[in-house]
């Protein structure tokens, strides 16, 4: 009787372990996705980013108001015609026209020129400067998805291991050899595995949604997978030859220069605004023959020419020019803010990635080979009845926890020498 119970549970817990991987994960359905390699993302970013797309029009709006800035003012043409009361006293009609035009002194449109010109400049920087942030954020997002592969990896190949296990303590219970409580214990920690493994599936097809969002024009574009090696991220840097770089490269900091140069140009203006235009005029004016009987008049034309003063009573009031020098000040700065943050930014990052870089070398040289012995051992002895399952199950969340921060160390090391490079303003990645 007792066999008969003992075979009837072997068969449930067969089922179970059977049954645990019987949903198909996200990850298994490879129809619709593309491998993708770095050098394509970042050509299809390049191409595609409807961010970066809409930040190339700034290109165009400065190149228009450049265009706009060396338009003179506009002459202005005026007509008119009146009534000497012709009808009553036969004083005849009249008529007269005249051309007046703004004359612009002290610069003003020069100053307009240079200061369009040099707000191009900045546009062009701060485009610069959205590329390389875009392109550093763009490639942590890669380099997660490749990390998200890694731990789906291990997560995955810790439950085979598990249902292994599950199944052999199964067939063992059966001969008799391990108590009921066990085959029962391997078989959900079979199944907590496949949980977890479910986990690390939806957060690698979430960080690939996240990469078909950076490079697709559409919302139904292919979902592609990211193909590369934790290898290439070995580099020598010399903390100094950063810090030069930087100041020679780094878009935020160009960007910070070209704005005490813009800031410049537009005291320049308001101080051109503050002089005083000349409005200049040219006119004619034509009377009829006037038939009145007492003072009958030859028709004539009159020509007329004057110019016009503004009594600028604004210029007493500087407010134009003071925001202009407050803003100039401003600009100094900020630029002198970053400047300092600059060193100290390049410095952390430059330690950050010395330290991932030591790091991965101690689980090279060592750790992971030390951590699968041990594992590997321990489950030799489970089956041999020399260890408990405690003791196996303690042994394989060690393994996994030495593989899944190995596998977050390499992601930190790639991240790190992503963050150094943005920060210097130089690339050379590619894996």
């Amino acid at each position: 009787m007792n066999v008969i119970k003992r075979y009837i549970l072997v068969g449930i817990l067969a089922v179970f372990c059977s049954g645990v991987g019987f949903a198909q994960l996200h990850t298994e359905a490879v129809e619709g996705k593309t491998p993708l390699t770095f050098t394509e993302y970042l050509h299809k970013m390049s191409m595609n980013n409807l961010g970066y797309a809409a930040a190339k029009y700034n290109i165009d709006i400065a190149e228009a108001e450049v265009q706009a800035a060396k338009v003179f003012p506009d002459p202005e043409l005026s007509f008119g015609w009146f009534d000497n009361q012709q009808k009553r006293m036969q004083m005849g009609y009249g008529f007269e026209a005249e051309l007046s035009w703004d004359l612009e002194l002290g610069g003003k449109r020069k100053a307009r020129k240079n200061l369009a010109a040099d707000q191009k400049v900045l546009a062009e920087l701060e485009l610069q400067e959205f590329f390389q942030t875009l392109r550093a954020e763009s490639t942590i997002l890669f380099l997660e998805a490749m990390q998200n592969k890694m731990l789906y990896d291990i997560q995955k190949d810790s439950y085979e291991s598990m249902k292994q296990v599950a199944k052999s303590d199964s067939i063992r219970y059966t001969l008799g050899q391990i108590s009921k409580v066990d085959a029962i214990q391997s078989n959900l920690e079979a199944k907590g595995m496949y949980n977890d493994l479910q986990d690390a599936d939806d957060t690698w097809e979430n960080s690939l949604i996240e990469i078909r969002n950076v490079i697709s024009k559409e919302r139904n574009d292919t979902i592609y997978i990211p193909k590369g090696e934790f290898n290439k991220f070995d580099r020598l840097f010399d903390l100094n030859d950063l810090i030069v770089t930087a100041q020679n490269n780094r878009a935020d900091f160009l960007v910070a220069r070209q704005n005490k140069v813009v800031a410049s140009k537009q005291v320049t203006l308001a101080k051109a605004e503050r002089v005083i235009d000349l409005g200049l005029n040219f006119g004619v004016e034509n009377n009829s023959f006037v038939k009145n009987a007492i003072a009958p008049t030859p028709g004539n034309t009159v020509v007329k020419a004057g110019f016009s003063v503004p009594l600028k009573f604004s210029n007493r009031k500087e407010a134009g020019l003071k925001t202009a020098l407050y803003e100039e000040r401003q600009a100094h700065l900020e630029y002198d803010f970053i400047e300092l943050e600059l060193e100290k930014e390049i410095t952390q990052a430059y330690r950050n990635y010395l330290t991932k870089q030591k790091q991965i070398n101690r689980f090279e040289k060592g750790m992971l080979e030390e951590a699968k012995q041990v594992y590997e051992g321990i489950k030799y002895s489970y089956q041999r009845g020399a260890s408990s399952l405690l003791e196996v199950l303690d042994a394989q969340r060690t393994y996994n926890e030495t593989q899944q921060a190995y596998a977050e160390t390499l992601f930190g090391y790639a991240s790190a020498l992503v963050e150094l490079e943005n920060a210097v303003g130089m690339w050379d990645i590619d894996f």
